[in-house]
């Protein structure tokens, strides 16, 4: 079980007050009621949002069942093309990077990207004749899976080797079942995208591949019943304790949320940041999740922080010498992601109740959306104007953070070079940085661009797409679809009063060189 470690004395009194609050509030037990008042009055998005927290009792049920499909489909396949966005994809590309395919089963491949390039790696890497496909996603009409969906079934031609995760009666499921799909796995609906990783979005993509998903919904069902109310004990529950962390640090300035995460689970930050950010960021608050940053660049730019850390992390005496505040979590399994999940799903909650907002909604991520649509729509859109770097990032200031929003193939050498210069940009600006790659980010930390707090300064790079893929039935190319995406982007945030510009990837390369 997860154990943790407090080192607060920073922001002490602020925590205390705040897990004072959620127990007069007895927000674990209402929680465990399912009862949404605990953060709004109007059921809308809330109500029905709630199903997470017992969804591993219900796939442990289930668990056979997938196990028997994957062995099917194991027989006739060697590669998994799991097309999804979002809550859909990114625990799925953890489960991957994590435990990789067990022997005899087939290699998952997550495409969560409308980049062309990225698009072609993955048509190479996966013969027509030996892949099966897995599109997943909960409203059944997400675009760019559904433009996904349409290419590898018109390449396949077989749709004995498709597969789809949904929700209950969308769109998706009865077009899957009218063409003869291999199966259609069906989501309990009462939960969001991105509390969703125990739930079939996130354990039929674990049966395929092999993982020991027993062990991780095992997890997660001691998790539930450790966070469970204790009359009068409440103070004392990890989940509340670590809500009261993030939140009162965010409350007080410390919006910075740096999670430093052992090297055996290390991808589980993909699926953290789209929980904390999505949920967070809105009404103009939220908690900035920053992943895959070091030792070096916290104590280079200490402000503005609190950290948290999971599992074995070499440093943290520097961190403290820095005077962050500092929580350490344990991990003694990889499996143990399974309640690790759990634990920062109720956390991050509560810590919407903390900051008083609906950590279930999602109110400013179809606004980029939109934009989109009505630039494919367009006969001709315009391309925003490129900003000199210099300019772009002269605009940051002191409590900002610095979002790098890089529309390319992020399996690119251009994409692991925006990795090496990111801790170099954060330094020279004394900023916090974050590197997210579109679209992927757009249904994850996107929310809280839009919606969070005015301390953004998005710089965004796409690039070009000599080697086109065109979309069947559809009057755009998947690279079109990509430069509408980081358009509307741009038009999403201005729409917000945020300091968004588009720069130029050798210029801002250079810049942290």
């Amino acid at each position: 079980m997860i154990s943790a470690r407090y080192h607060l004395e920073p922001i002490a009194e602020a925590v205390d007050a705040a897990i004072a609050d959620l127990v007069a509030r007895d927000a674990v037990s209402r929680v465990f009621e399912l009862d949404h008042t605990l953060f709004q009055d109007d059921p809308a998005e809330c109500a029905n949002r709630l199903g997470w927290l017992h969804v591993a009792e219900e796939l442990s049920e289930a668990w056979p069942e997938l196990e028997a499909f994957a062995a099917e489909i194991a027989a006739e396949a060697d590669h998994v093309v799991l097309m999804g966005m979002g809550g859909s994809s990114l625990f799925p590309e953890v489960l991957t990077q994590t435990f990789g395919s067990a022997a005899g089963r087939p290699r998952l491949h997550v495409l969560d990207t409308t980049d062309p390039a990225a698009i072609r790696r993955v048509l190479d890497a996966c013969p027509a004749d030996r892949t099966f496909h897995l599109a997943s996603s909960k409203s059944g009409s997400t675009l760019e899976t559904r433009s996904h969906l349409a290419y590898f079934l018109d390449r396949s031609g077989d749709p004995s080797r498709f597969a789809v995760v949904t929700d209950p009666g969308s769109a998706l499921g009865e077009a899957a079942r009218s063409q003869g799909f291999r199966k259609v796995f069906e989501n309990n609906p009462d939960i969001g995208g991105r509390y969703s990783a125990l739930s079939h979005f996130g354990m039929v993509p674990a049966a395929l591949i092999g993982a020991d998903g027993r062990a991780m919904l095992d997890a997660a069902n001691d998790m539930v019943d450790a966070l469970a109310p204790v009359d009068g004990d409440d103070e004392h529950n990890l989940g509340l304790q670590l809500a009261a962390v993030i939140g009162a640090a965010a409350l007080g300035g410390r919006d910075k949320l740096t999670i430093l995460i052992d090297e055996r689970v290390a991808t589980f930050g993909l699926w953290l940041e789209q929980l904390i950010a999505e949920s967070t960021g809105k009404l103009g608050r939220g908690i900035v999740p920053i992943v895959g940053e070091s030792v070096d660049s916290i104590v280079a730019v200490p402000a503005d922080r609190v950290v948290v850390t999971i599992g074995d992390v070499d440093g943290l005496d520097r961190v403290l010498a820095a005077g962050v505040p500092l929580v350490e979590l344990s991990l003694e399994e990889s499996t143990d992601i399974g309640a690790h999940v759990v634990l920062w799903e109720f956390a991050i909650a509560l810590a919407g109740r903390v900051l008083g907002i609906n950590p279930f909604d999602q109110p400013d991520v179809e606004a980029a959306k939109i934009a989109a649509r009505r630039l494919l729509d367009s006969p001709a859109p315009a391309e925003p104007t490129v900003t000199p770097v210099a300019d772009a990032l002269g605009q940051l200031g002191s409590g900002d953070y610095l979002a790098i929003c890089a529309f390319i193939d992020p399996g690119s050498a251009d994409a692991a070079a925006l990795e090496s210069v990111r801790p170099e940009l954060g330094r020279r600006h004394g900023v916090v940085t974050t590197l997210g790659f579109g679209p992927r980010f757009l249904h994850s930390t996107g929310q809280l661009h839009k919606g969070g707090a005015n301390n953004i300064v998005a710089v965004q790079v796409v690039s070009d797409d000599p080697d086109d893929l065109a979309i069947p039935d559809q009057s755009f190319t998947f690279g079109r679809f990509k430069h509408a995406q980081a358009t509307g982007d741009l038009e999403a945030l201005h729409s917000k009063g945020h300091r968004a510009l588009r720069v130029s990837l050798a210029e801002l390369l250079a810049a942290g060189s």
